[in-house]
């Protein structure tokens, strides 16, 4: 008898340990809390243009060579008179210089504008939900995200997912290192805005599913 019970003490203690570690985080980080609404609205890094994205060139007094261009996969675009100019990772100022550049060799001093219409942004700059929420997905950061913003967008948590033991991964682009930091999730979406966090371009919200 002694050692059933013996048992049952080791199976609970076991227990015990495997919810604290659901709970914890695994001793990661937590990031500060961001309010659900900004105090005020401040511009993101200089937006970087994407695959996908649909771009309006306008060349000033030349309505024949200004037109409306999606940015292939490949990164490139077709303009009149210039073919695959490269677009991706470049922002709209540079590739209007890149395109004044290329057509001042058939017309003279243009003045070229570059607008993003639609967009989708470079992977790096997209948030990326994925896991147990209802339609994992990525995400186009724009200035001043949170995590509830993009947990709005993908529909919030699955039937199954533990929110509290999601995590966000973030890199540093200076320093080239990945860091992992809690979230709350579940606590967020319960109505605990101060589980809300801000987010930054690239980073990666992983959720797990539950393990009871």
């Amino acid at each position: 008898m002694r050692l059933i019970g013996f048992g049952r003490t080791v199976l609970a203690l076991g227990m015990a340990a495997a919810l604290a570690a659901c709970g914890g985080g695994g001793g990661r980080p937590e990031l500060p809390p961001a309010a659900a609404v900004a105090e005020r609205e401040v511009p993101s890094e200089e937006y970087v243009i994407g695959p996908m994205d649909q771009l309006q060139v306008f060349v000033w007094r030349n309505p024949e060579l200004s037109s409306k261009v999606q940015v292939r996969p490949d990164g490139r675009i077709t303009v009149p008179l210039i073919s695959d100019m490269p677009a991706v990772g470049k922002t709209p100022a540079m590739l209007a210089d890149d395109l004044k550049y290329a057509l001042s060799e058939y017309i003279k001093d243009p003045i070229v504008s570059v607008i993003v219409e639609n967009f989708n942004g470079t992977y790096s700059q997209q948030i990326r939900v994925v896991g147990a929420t209802e339609k994992p997905a990525s995400i186009p950061y724009r200035a001043n995200m949170t995590a509830l913003d993009a947990m709005i967008a993908v529909g919030g948590l699955s039937e199954f997912a533990s929110g509290n033991r999601a995590r966000l991964v973030r890199y540093d682009r200076q320093t080239g290192k990945q860091t992992e930091y809690k979230l709350r999730l579940g606590a967020l979406l319960g109505g605990d805005i101060k589980a809300n966090v801000k987010l930054e371009p690239g980073d990666v919200i992983i959720i797990p599913k539950s393990m009871f």
